[in-house]
């Protein structure tokens, strides 16, 4: 079966940086990739995502301040995230796609952003 493990998370302050890795346990190569995120109280939304080919895709409150890429060398997916703000505050969860929904899922890592 395949696993997605998050790590990365943390506590930040408004305007710093964080970088999350998601590690899948088998290959990537197959699997269009996205991280999502879950905040207290609001229903999971998504973040971005990164295809096979590499085109890449965002939520419009985050482009321009997070990266998304993919190794699929060493089956991994990253999210590079830039000027944090408190709004970001959230669980992040990776997920994987064969075909046109996200059906497989990580455990999540907190990300918190002091103001």
């Amino acid at each position: 079966q395949v696993q997605l493990v998050e790590s990365g998370g943390g506590l930040v302050q408004a305007g710093g940086s964080l970088s999350l890795s998601c590690i899948v346990s088998g290959s990537t190569s197959t699997y269009r990739m996205g991280w999502f995120r879950q905040a207290p109280g609001k229903d999971r939304e998504f973040v971005a995502g990164i295809s096979q080919s590499g085109s890449t895709y965002y939520k419009d409150s985050v482009k321009g301040r997070f990266t998304i890429s993919r190794d699929n060398a060493k089956n991994a997916v990253y999210l590079q995230m830039y000027s944090l703000k408190p709004e970001d505050t959230a669980v992040y969860i990776c997920a994987a796609a064969v075909g046109n929904m996200y059906d497989l899922w990580g455990q999540g890592t907190q990300v918190t952003v002091s103001s």
